[in-house]
This record gives C-alpha cells, structure tokens and sequence, in this order.
C-alpha cells in the first residue's frame, strides 16, 4: 500500500513538474543570470518567489477550497469565479504560453539541426503529437509523470550539474542594484505563468489523485501536497541552476536572444554533446506542457458551457489558433505577453494568498473582493504605464505608490483593502 502510495505522488508530482516546466521555464532563468551577473543570488530568491512559491501557493488555494478553480473563485464571487478563470485560460492557453512552447521548439529543438526547414512544418508536427496525446485526457498525467518527466530531469540534472562544477566562466560585475536585481528576478517570474497555470493544475492533479483512489478530503490533500512539493524541489533545482549557468556564462551582451543564450551555454558545458540534450530537453519540457494546457483548455471551456462545447471541439479549437500565433517566433510572443500578464499576475497572487493565509478564519467575501479589487486598479494603471499611455507627471506621482516604478505596487494597496475589507464585514456582522 506504501509502495502504491509513494508511487502514486511520484507520477502525480513528476507530471505537475513537467506541466509547470514549459519554454518559459528553460528560456528565462539563464537571461536573467546574465543580467544580473554577481547579483544572481538574490535574483534566484526573486525568481523562485513567483516562479516557484507562488505556484506552489496557488496549489494550495485550490486544496484548501475545494477540487478546482471555480471553488477558489467562488471565495470571492460566483460571478468573478468565470471570468477570472476564462482570463487565465486564455493568457495560459491559445494566447501565449502554447504558442510559445511550439515556437521555442522549433527555435531550439528542430531549426539547429534543419536550418533549411520551414517554421510551419516543425510546427504542425508538433501540434499534432500535442493534439493526439491531449484528446484522452485520462491519460494525460500518467503518460507526462511516467515516461516524458524522468527523461527530461536527467538531461536538466546533467546540464546544470556539469555547468556548476565546471563554470565556462566567472561571474560578471552587475550594473544592477540589489533591489533592481530583485525585480528583475521577480517580474521575470511573471513570464513563467506559472501562478496562473497552478490554479488550473491543482485540478487536473486533484481529479487524477481521485480517480488513483483517494476520495477522503485528507487522504486526496495530503497527495497533492506531497506532489506539490515534490515538483517545487525538482523546480528550485533546475531554476537556481539556469540561472547560475547564465551567470558563469561569460555573455556580457543582453540584447543575446533566449534562444541563442541557451544554445551557447550547452554547447560551452557539454561541447558537441550540449545542442542534442538542450534540444531534447526544449521539445519534451514544451510538449508536456502543451499536452497539459490543451487538456486543460478543453475541461475548463466544457464544463464552462455544460457540454455545450464538447472537449474533443475545444481541442481542436485550442490547437489551431496556438498553431496560427506559434508562427510569431518566441521572443515577439514573450514581448507580447508581459502587458497581460502585469496586469493579471497582481489579481491571481492577491487572491491565492490571501485565501491560502486567511482562508480558514476570514469567512466573509469582502475582505477578499476588496483586496482584489484594489490589485486590479493599481495592475491597471501599471497596464498603461507600460503600453505608454500615462505621460511622466502621472507615472511620477504612482511612483509615491511603494514598489510601484518597480512594478510591484499592487502589494500594499491589496493588503489595505483586505483590512478595509475585513472591518467592513466585522461590522456588519
């Protein structure tokens, strides 16, 4: 029964690693430890703080409240609970993350190897393993926990472990400061999606950990968060290790594309070797995140429209407008992203941790409608400062706003409303 159990938490946790660790995930850290040189330590914590944290959080909110996100979302509104999850489905589904992951394996996996190939062919190839794998979504944990996760830990352990004891170079002088360093760690964190895939996640986890047998409340939590753990440890490893690779990477140009700056270091740490394990690592980290995010997009739009849509439709649906945006190429769909995602990721954290902090004891939607309601101003307002339609007086005066010309305004404002929030509903009752 142990064995059974043990087994169970690692497929479940093995298979959460691989539906988090996608193109983002392989991409962003090394670029980071470029940018930050000697600072990269502290870039880490940042990075790990919304890259792996905050997922971790995310996960949690969905266990405490129920078995998915409509639960989680119900804390606050009935109404919002839709809305708030059709946005993130959007944002991590069609819109961005699966276009990314196509488009970052044809870059790094295919296009080294066939310089003469078209885009459009590496990426209907690669939509259509996606579709295949993603129409029996029963299968999806097991097939991404069991066989593609193992493979792709093993190549990222041997490049970043190979990377750390034998650094190409040494660490570069930082121009920036500690907290500039942070920052950047932390708002790259964003670009991961990773708080907004978690919350959907915790779902499909949630219901494989059910259909494996584990019915009872505490019996299903309890695996979950095993797994969860397991898959944050495997993350806090690969990400401390990228990061520490761009460092020691010896580039000093951070105009170096992603792609190109991966590219460079696995052949600097593992010579000829480097190009056939970051390509393998690139196309197996992207197609099981792919995998999980259509299947992902398909339940939630079905359930949605109580079968009026069928899954095998939204399916279909899903693969052929990541198809059409995929063609983009990476870096113009991360450019793309960060706008969105500035002003999502403020709304999804403040309602994850404050219900994971207080959702036990503060009953009452208020506090939390509040406190996401004062996100959702500030991340507005951040929205139009970065597409330039806030000229410098206005964008001076928000910077009175703590950590807000750093992009993290929203903090403070949510933990007012919160307290406005909560003495409202104590005084009501």
């Amino acid at each position: 029964m142990k064995n059974k159990k043990l087994s169970n938490i690692l497929t479940l946790g093995f298979a959460l690693f691989a539906m988090f660790f996608g193109a983002g995930n392989l991409l962003l850290p090394p670029l980071i430890g470029v940018e930050v040189g000697e600072n990269y330590l502290v870039a880490m914590i940042a990075f790990g703080l919304t890259g792996i944290l905050l997922p971790f959080t995310g996960i949690l909110s969905v266990v405490f409240s129920g078995n998915d996100f409509n639960d989680l979302g119900n804390k606050v509104s009935k109404i919002m609970a839709p809305i708030l999850g059709t946005i993130i489905m959007i944002c991590i589904g069609p819109l961005i993350t699966i276009p990314r992951t196509a488009a970052t394996t044809f870059e790094v996996g295919i296009k080294p190897f066939f310089p003469t190939m078209e885009p459009i062919y590496g990426l209907f190839l690669f939509f259509l393993v996606t579709f295949i794998l993603a129409i029996r979504p029963s299968k999806v944990v097991d097939i991404i926990g069991n066989y593609l996760t193992p493979l792709l830990l093993v190549l990222l352990a041997l490049l970043v472990v190979v990377g750390i004891v034998h650094p190409t170079s040494d660490f570069l002088p930082s121009e920036k400061t500690f907290i500039e360093s942070f920052s950047k760690g932390f708002i790259e964190g964003y670009q991961t999606l990773d708080v907004l895939a978690s919350v959907i996640f915790a779902g499909i986890i949630i219901t494989s950990a059910t259909d494996k047998g584990y019915h009872d409340k505490k019996s299903k939590s309890q695996v979950v968060i095993i797994s969860g753990l397991l898959s944050t440890s495997c993350l806090l490893f690969v990400y401390g290790g990228l990061i520490y690779l761009g460092a020691t990477s010896g580039v000093s140009n951070p105009e170096i594309s992603r792609s190109e700056l991966l590219i460079q270091i696995a052949r600097n740490v593992l010579g000829q070797y480097g190009l056939i394990a970051i390509s393998l690592c690139m196309i197996f980290a992207c197609l099981t995140t792919s995998v999980a995010l259509t299947s992902a997009v398909g339940t939630f739009f079905s359930r949605l429209t109580k079968g009026k849509l069928s899954y095998t439709l939204l399916v279909i649906i899903c693969t052929l407008v990541s198809f059409g945006l995929s063609i983009k190429g990476v870096d113009e769909i991360i450019n793309f992203a960060y706008p969105p995602l500035a002003f999502v990721y403020p709304i999804v954290i403040t309602l994850v941790i404050y219900v994971v902090l207080f959702g036990k004891y503060v009953k009452s939607k208020i506090p939390y409608a509040l406190a996401l309601l004062f996100s959702s101003i500030i991340g507005l307002l951040g929205l139009l400062k970065i597409i330039g339609l806030l000229d410098e007086k206005t964008i001076e005066k928000l910077n009175h706003i703590p950590f807000f010309e750093y992009d993290l305004g929203w903090i403070l404002p949510s933990i007012v409303g919160f307290m406005i929030g909560f003495v409202i509903s104590k005084v009501k009752k």
